[in-house]
């Protein structure tokens, strides 16, 4: 019983049967832990990207390439391409991560170094969700026009001339 527990002297037929306990598949109970922890609101808190991870059969350096995408104030066109394709790419390997601890006969140690990629994948994807707008450029002059109208309506009312729109009225009431 003491060789299930990895305990055996080196060298014993004991030893053998150690290291087929330490390989054994995840039980179902493991399994769904697992899901659950990379389906957690709140598992991406705390967690790195990783440095790098072979995606879709490449690898990448995942971290660096985040790091200097959230590095720059505005990302230019030929970059957003790049950025929504990693994007696409990161979703599908996170889903066949996800689809090997469901279906794949893995132990607990691959199911949680699993876990830990995908949750290190998710980290990654909520930094390149959050860089903002996607065209910087329209959103500058919907803000531009957007100032204008705020400016000139203001300068009207200033003046004491009268919008005929109707925007505005009653306000105050």
């Amino acid at each position: 019983m003491h060789g299930r527990l990895g305990r055996a002297p080196p060298g014993t037929s004991e030893n053998v049967l150690s290291v087929a306990t330490r390989v054994k598949a995840v039980q179902e109970f493991q399994r769904k832990q697992l899901l659950e922890r990379i389906e957690r609101e709140g598992a991406t808190v705390g967690a790195d990207i990783p440095d790098e991870i072979e995606v879709q059969g490449e690898f990448i350096d995942l971290q660096t390439f985040v790091f200097e995408i959230k590095r720059r104030e505005t990302v230019p066109q030929g970059e957003r391409e790049r950025v929504t394709q990693a994007k696409k790419n990161l979703r599908r390997e996170r889903l066949q991560r996800k689809q090997r601890i469901e279906d794949e006969d893995i132990s607990f140690e691959d199911g949680e170094a699993i876990a830990r990629a995908i949750i290190g994948i998710d980290r990654a994807l909520n930094a390149l969700e959050n860089l903002g707008p996607t065209d910087l450029e329209k959103e500058s002059e919907l803000q531009e026009t957007q100032d204008k109208k705020r400016w000139t309506k203001f300068l009207k009312k200033a003046l004491g001339h009268q919008d005929d729109s109707g925007v505005g009225v009653g306000r105050g009431r």
